[in-house]
């Protein structure tokens, strides 16, 4: 898997890439943040449901995921390398991916429960904790070089910003 130190430096990186690249989205309040996160979740439950049919690579796909998950864990003051993930890798599902689409589905509630003014903090701080630890287990079971290719990923993010000294 990774490293606590692995997962607490990728967050951290990934608050100063979100204050370079991201302004625009960190500039939103939070609970429309999170719902934008939900949204970005969604997305990449169906790029990876459309399988073969889907322009994008699965790899490309699981690297956003990572970003947004450590961007939704970076708003939700949710610290991911003191969570477990090998717990939450593991389901009894047919169909791997519905275990991510369970997550996302479950991160979508949370922020729904923000316009009713329901608790929503653990639910979403868990289905956030689910998703990482899907995404970790299918780059695993991929032999997929996450340190890598989320360095490389930040980099064409950022270079599209040319006018960011």
């Amino acid at each position: 898997m990774m490293s606590q130190s692995e997962m607490a430096n990728l967050q951290r990186a990934q608050y100063a890439h979100d204050m370079r690249n991201h302004f625009d989205i960190l500039s939103l309040h939070k609970n429309d943040r999170l719902k934008h996160y939900g949204l970005h979740f969604a997305k990449y439950v169906g790029r990876l449901a459309r399988g073969a049919d889907e322009s994008k690579p699965v790899e490309r796909t699981l690297v956003d995921a990572i970003l947004i998950s450590l961007s939704t864990a970076n708003t939700l003051h949710q610290d991911l390398s003191k969570e477990s993930f090998l717990a939450n890798a593991t389901s009894n599902q047919v169909d791997p991916l519905r275990t991510l689409a369970d997550a996302s589905g479950r991160f979508a509630d949370a922020c729904e429960k923000i316009d009713h003014m329901e608790e929503f903090l653990p639910i979403a701080r868990n289905a956030n904790r689910d998703i990482m630890a899907w995404l970790l287990r299918d780059a695993l079971e991929r032999t997929f070089p996450i340190l890598t290719e989320v360095e490389k990923r930040r980099k064409e993010l950022a270079d599209r910003h040319f006018y960011i000294g």
